[in-house]
This record gives structure tokens, C-alpha cells and sequence, in this order.
């Protein structure tokens, strides 16, 4: 509880206390920054007005060192809600005084039970999202509160699996804009229908339109816009894209009004700078507008350090879905760490889920399986290991065949270890069609 108010935070803590939860009391903006360094707080109480500045001045702290609790500001005037939401963000609570035992009890009760249903034992989620603690991931942690504190567009970049779109919900979380966080992936979305998506279309604007449609720009405003796999967008729809960017300003497909759209678009792909560069898959004008600030994302192999700490989340997360209690033992983290994970976090996830489902309910130790390994790995010696002097190209589409081998050629399955879209799957198959007597029909 940050509040200068002696004779109130006494009386609050009492109450606190009375209802079985530990409280700790910040008459200061600099009393508060110190506590939330030293202690995880489920709850944070928060007065606008302190002696030696504002609230607001709080919750930098809040996001750095403590960013999964929640914020309760309190006020005596309903009247400001909307003056702080603008500012913290709309999940924020409110503590109206006077305050008394049920108010108290109300809040309380709402936070700890939303606590409950995310278990996480300890580990902390940054921007309440990212896990990991590795110098690589402190470093990320500075890139995107510096971001976060502009309007930049930020381009991530990173291998397939390694938590893209977690890194956009961190930048839009640390934000605290009031807007929506809005997802969409560029290469599930068919090319006839990419405007459709991005800007809305009118009733009647072409065949099957039978009503107003909202675009995920609007859909976005005063939020953020997340375009994953942003080089899957066709280079002719770009143009469209870059109008937007430039003059904030979009139109409905089939209407003739342009719409001020104010949101920050962070979009992402696993194309490296050279792909980038050399393959054109975007143009360079809407790269520049895109690519304000590029974030690079570390592989998993660049922060083995965290990989207990992702597994345990993940273990936590499988548990408290069903009903369970495993445990990983020290051997079991030491070969989760000695294994490569070329499918990075995604990878990891997966072989706890699946170990997780594996493991005999009467044991009381997660049981990995004997067999780590994946359609990744390229350690695996097998006729079909890179060999020196293959293209890009001839890599990919080896990669693609093995992963269908490995799911029996089940697409779905296959896209998703992959980490790209379905339809971008069947665009390659249909490149390879003529000579990888790959079958489109099954799966």
C-alpha cells in the first residue's frame, strides 16, 4: 500500500491483516520504488498524490520489477477513473474511500482468486508475459521499456518458436495504452482477402459482403496492431500498407471515407536482415516504416540459464489445467538443459506437455521420454543431414518433407512444429509438388 496518509494506511492494514493477507506499507514514491525491488506483491494499493511526486511515478517499478500485480489506485473521486485509465492502462481497479471492510475484502477476493487460476510458484513474468532471467533477456527487458515509452513501430525478428508474439504483448503491455492488443497472422490470410482484413469493407463491396465488416486497424485503435509473419504479405498489397503507416489514415474497402486509425503496429517474422535484403520478400519503404525499432529475439540456445525457469511455467501451467502436482527432478532439468531445442521455446513447451501426458498419474516425478530429439535436430545423423552447399531453398524444403514424414503427413501438425501458417505450408508443397511427389489430398 503506497500511501502517505499515517492514520489511513494504519487502519487499512489492520483490516488487511484481518483478512489473513500480509501487507506493506510506502509513505513515498521513492519508499514504494525500494519495496517493489526487494518483494513480489500480488496487489499493489496506490494513492495519485504522494510527497514527493505523483502515483504514476510508481508504476515503472510496478512493470519492471513486479509487472503481474495487480494495480489498485485510490482515489475519493469517481470522477478521475478515466484520467488514470488513460495512463495506467484499463486493468487497473479502483479503492474509493471511504474505504471500509467489504470494499477491502471485495478487491481482495477478485485479485487472489485471478492469482489462483495462474499459479506460477515463484516465477516471475515480466511485462506479465516473458520469463527468463539470462543477461540476453535483461537486455531485452531495457529494449522494450525504452520502446514502450514511444510510439515506435518495432519489427521483432527471431527463429521460429523462440516467442515473438510474446515479446508484442510485453511492448503493448508495458505501454498501458487503453486500446486492444490485436493479433493477425499475414500468412493465414488469403491475398484476395488481405485489405478485407486490414481495413474493413462495406456492405455490398464485393460477393458474400453482406454486412459492414471493421478492419483490425480499427479494431486496434488506441492499442496495438501485432502482423506476424509480416514477409508473408504478397509485395502488390504492401503498397496499401505503407499508405497507412504513413498517413494514419484508412478506407473501407468499397467506401469512399478515410478513418483516422491511431495505433502502434509491431509486426514480426523468422526472415533474417540478409533475407531480408536479398530475397525482397518486403519492400524497402515499408521495411524503414515497419523497422523503427528491430528487436532481435535470443534463441533458446543463447539463454540455456532460463530453460528451468520455462520449464517449470510450463510444468505449473499443465498442472494446474489438470488437477496435478508433478515435479521435475534435478536430472531431468539437466538433460532439458543439455538438449539443443532447435524448436526453441515452442519445442520445450511441447515435450512438457507431452511428458505431461505421458507421466502415470501415481508419479510423482515428471517422466521425460528416452527421446528428446525432433524433425529439428540437426545433430541427427540421417541421409537426409544439411550437407554443405545446398541452397536455402533445398534446406527448406528438406526440412518441410522430414517434418511431413514425422507426422505421417498430417499438415496441421507439421505447420504448427514448423511455426509457420497452414496456408504458407501448402504454398510450398505446391512449389514442390512436381518433383517431391508429395500427396495434397491427405492430411
Amino acid at each position: 500500500m503506497v500511501d502517505d496518509d499515517a492514520s489511513f494506511t494504519e487502519a487499512t492494514a489492520k483490516i488487511i491483516q484481518l483478512l489473513q493477507h500480509e501487507v506493506q506499507v510506502a509513505g513515498s514514491v521513492e519508499e514504494a520504488r525500494s519495496c517493489l525491488q526487494q518483494t513480489s506483491f500480488d496487489i499493489v494499493l496506490l494513492d495519485i498524490m504522494l510527497p514527493d511526486g505523483s502515483g504514476f511515478e510508481v508504476l515503472d517499478s510496478i512493470y519492471r520489477f513486479n509487472r503481474s500485480a495487480h494495480i489498485a489506485f485510490i482515489t475519493g473521486h469517481v470522477a478521475v477513473k478515466n484520467i488514470i485509465r488513460s495512463v495506467a492502462g484499463p486493468e487497473v481497479s479502483f479503492l474509493l474511500k471511504p474505504i471500509d471492510v467489504d470494499k477491502i475484502r471485495n478487491l481482495l477476493s477478485r485479485v487472489v482468486s485471478a492469482n489462483d487460476n495462474h499459479e506460477d510458484e515463484g516465477i516471475t513474468r515480466h511485462f506479465g508475459v516473458l520469463v527468463g532471467e539470462t543477461p540476453v533477456m535483461q537486455g531485452l527487458y531495457t529494449m522494450i521499456e525504452r520502446v514502450a515509452a514511444s510510439s515506435a513501430n518495432v519489427l521483432i525478428q527471431g527463429q521460429s518458436g523462440s516467442g515473438k508474439e510474446l515479446v508484442a504483448r510485453a511492448i503493448h503491455n508495458a505501454t498501458g495504452c487503453e486500446g486492444a492488443f490485436v493479433a493477425a497472422n499475414c500468412g493465414a490470410i488469403p491475398t484476395e482477402l488481405i485489405a478485407s482484413e486490414l481495413f474493413g469493407h462495406e456492405k455490398g463491396a464485393f460477393t458474400g459482403a453482406s454486412a459492414r465488416k471493421i478492419g483490425l486497424f480499427e479494431r486496434a485503435q488506441g492499442g496495438t496492431l501485432f502482423l506476424d509473419e509480416i514477409t508473408e504479405m504478397p509485395l502488390e498489397m504492401q503498397p496499401n500498407l505503407l499508405r497507412v503507416l504513413e498517413t494514419g489514415k484508412i478506407c473501407r474497402v468499397g467506401g469512399s471515407q478515410e478513418i483516422d486509425v491511431d495505433c502502434r503496429v509491431l509486426s514480426a517474422t523468422n526472415r533474417s536482415r540478409e533475407e531480408l535484403a536479398s530475397k525482397q520478400y518486403l519492400r524497402e519503404d515499408i521495411y524503414f516504416r515497419l523497422a523503427v525499432f528491430p528487436i532481435d529475439l535470443p534463441s533458446l540456445q543463447e539463454r540455456r540459464d532460463d530453460i528451468p525457469l520455462l520449464a517449470q511455467a510450463f510444468l505449473n501451467e499443465f498442472n494446474q489445467k489438470q488437477n496435478t502436482a508433478y515435479r521435475l527432478d534435478e536430472a531431468s532439468m539437466e538433460r532439458l538443459q543439455q538438449y539443443s531445442w532447435p524448436g526453441n521455446i515452442r519445442e520445450l513447451r511441447h515435450a512438457i506437455q507431452r511428458a505431461h501426458i505421458l507421466t502415470a498419474p501415481e508419479e510423482a516425478l515428471l517422466q521425460l521420454p528416452d527421446e528428446l530429439s525432433s524433425p529439428f535436430a540437426s545433430e541427427a545423423a540421417s541421409p537426409t543431414a544439411l550437407q554443405a552447399g545446398k541452397t536455402i531453398e533445398e534446406v527448406e524444403k528438406q526440412l518441410i518433407i522430414e517434418t511431413l514424414k514425422a507426422t505421417q503427413g498430417a499438415k496441421p501438425e507439421a505447420a504448427d512444429m514448423l511455426g509457420i501458417s497452414l496456408k504458407t505450408l501448402y504454398n510450398r508443397l505446391n512449389q514442390y509438388q512436381q518433383s517431391s511427389n508429395i500427396s495434397l489430398e491427405s492430411g
